[in-house]
């Protein structure tokens, strides 16, 4: 899954309608956004940890052992996360709260969302990604590894 489309879906859903998109679309707009975070980190996770071209089965193994729950985890961990680049630190740091929006746009029933505040979750994601794109790559491998593995003591 690629999240530019993911991202352009979100901006579309907010967008939609006349002046008003329904609160199901701007719902959606924002679980979108959370979602580009998740596939843009599982995308990167996969390509740098196997070397295997994409659609191989191992690939595809790494990128669907990415978990919601340990990412977050993860990315609480602030003496590990500290190590880190500002633009891996930031990715960690809006995976966090995105992935709060998200649960309480795709479970909860009480507030509403606004259109200017959609977009701008939309346009945060999508600055986050393109920063962490542009990281280092072995900031970036270290921070796969740091996600996706349970941490030990040598």
């Amino acid at each position: 899954m690629n999240p530019h489309d993911l991202i352009e879906t979100a901006r579309r859903l907010a967008e939609s309608g006349a002046a008003l998109p329904t609160q199901a679309d701007l719902r959606r707009a924002v679980s979108t956004a959370y979602y580009a975070l998740f596939h843009c980190l599982a995308a990167t996770a996969a390509d740098l940890l196997t070397g295997s071209s994409r659609g191989s089965p191992e690939w595809h193994q790494v990128y669907r052992a990415l978990e919601h729950g340990k990412v977050r985890g993860a990315c609480q961990q602030q003496d590990v996360m500290r190590t880190f680049p500002t633009e891996v630190r930031t990715f960690g740091d809006t995976f966090i709260d995105l992935q709060k929006v998200r649960q309480q746009a795709d479970y909860a029933h009480e507030g509403e969302y606004s259109k200017p505040d959609a977009l701008d979750a939309i346009s945060t994601v999508e600055d986050v990604i393109n920063e962490f794109e542009q990281a280092d790559v072995r900031h970036r491998r270290s921070f796969a590894v740091h996600v996706l593995f349970k941490r030990r003591q040598p």
